[in-house]
């Protein structure tokens, strides 16, 4: 049975966390804080990043963090979610990235945590070889992915190229809904880099921001494709989208009861009925990631990847 929600998350717990400059040229939600020096803003976001992870694991959902080596110089490891993916059938992916300091994250050891941790790793499909030819398919924030009906979710940007989306779907058995979203930088209409800011897909809802989407036939098409499928749609509009509203996600914890994890930023920028929908499909967690989200340009959903990974005692069962 696939399922869309795991009560498993992996987080990388930051050493050298920084505005990327590398990745401000397309991330448009990258900015600076001013009065904070390098130290300050890692030391903050660490703190960030504990509070979360204790968070999390206080409502009982697992959480494995990694810590990142000082040596890996990659700003940007605090988003798993980009370099790795970890699937029902055993399969871990890793993917192609667009900033050359991030490729090194690659070099984490995602794999032995999760085996003392009792998961079954089957296959490790590497597609990094990818960046050799500047195509790029940053994970699950390229990919918003519809497990259960095998739809993989892209909004093409240079973070998401369309041959390797094909490729992915092909192999992967998804079947690609492909959009253009769009958010306005000093007065010009610019791509957004990432498809986790714009849509999230949870088990019976879905997140969407539709003014993102300046085609008209593909935003109709999208949200036709989003009721087929039997989501709830809570739009958003795009100063929301400025908020991280839809950069969230939903987890279970070991009990089976149900979350929807988000930033303070992006709670508080819902309105009341906004939240009300929100709460159908699972109780609120919610965290301040002031600084990741302001020097990052990423919230809550680029922070966490899904284990989906079976347990070896089931495996040998």
């Amino acid at each position: 049975m696939r399922k869309q929600v795991t009560d498993s998350v992996l987080l990388v717990r930051p050493s050298v966390f920084r505005k990327n400059e590398q990745t401000a040229v397309n991330n448009f939600f990258q900015k600076d804080i001013e009065n904070l020096s390098g130290e300050d803003v890692n030391r903050e976001a660490q703190s960030e990043f504990d509070a979360l992870v204790n968070e999390l694991k206080s409502h009982g959902i697992l959480v494995t963090v990694i810590q990142d080596d000082e040596k890996s110089e990659s700003p940007d490891s605090i988003f798993p979610n980009n370099i790795v993916s970890f699937h029902q059938d055993g399969k871990i992916i890793f993917y192609p990235m667009f900033a050359p300091n991030r490729r090194k994250e690659h070099l984490l050891d995602f794999e032995g945590p999760l085996k003392q941790n009792g998961y079954y790793v089957k296959l490790i499909k590497d597609l990094s070889e990818a960046e050799n030819n500047r195509q790029y398919l940053e994970g699950t924030g390229a990919l918003v992915l519809d497990r259960t009906h095998r739809i993989a979710y892209c909004a093409l940007s240079e973070r998401a190229d369309r041959s390797m989306l094909d490729e992915y779907c092909r192999t992967e058995n998804y079947t690609p809904i492909v959009f253009h979203a769009f958010q306005t930088v000093n007065g010009e209409r610019r791509p957004i880099y990432h498809t986790n800011v714009v849509l999230a897909v949870g088990e019976d809802f879905a997140i969407l921001c539709p003014a993102a989407i300046d085609n008209q036939s593909e935003r109709e098409g999208l949200l036709k494709k989003l009721k087929e499928t039997g989501k709830e749609i809570i739009e958003i509009n795009e100063n929301q989208l400025e908020n991280f509203a839809a950069n969230c996600l939903q987890v279970r914890n070991k009990y089976g009861n149900r979350f929807i994890v988000l930033s303070d930023k992006a709670l508080s920028s819902l309105t009341l009925y906004q939240t009300a929908q929100l709460e159908k499909h699972g109780k609120i967690i919610h965290q301040d990631l002031h600084v990741i989200e302001t020097c990052g340009g990423g919230s809550v959903r680029h922070m966490m990847a899904e284990v989906f990974l079976p347990k070896e005692k089931v495996m040998n069962a």
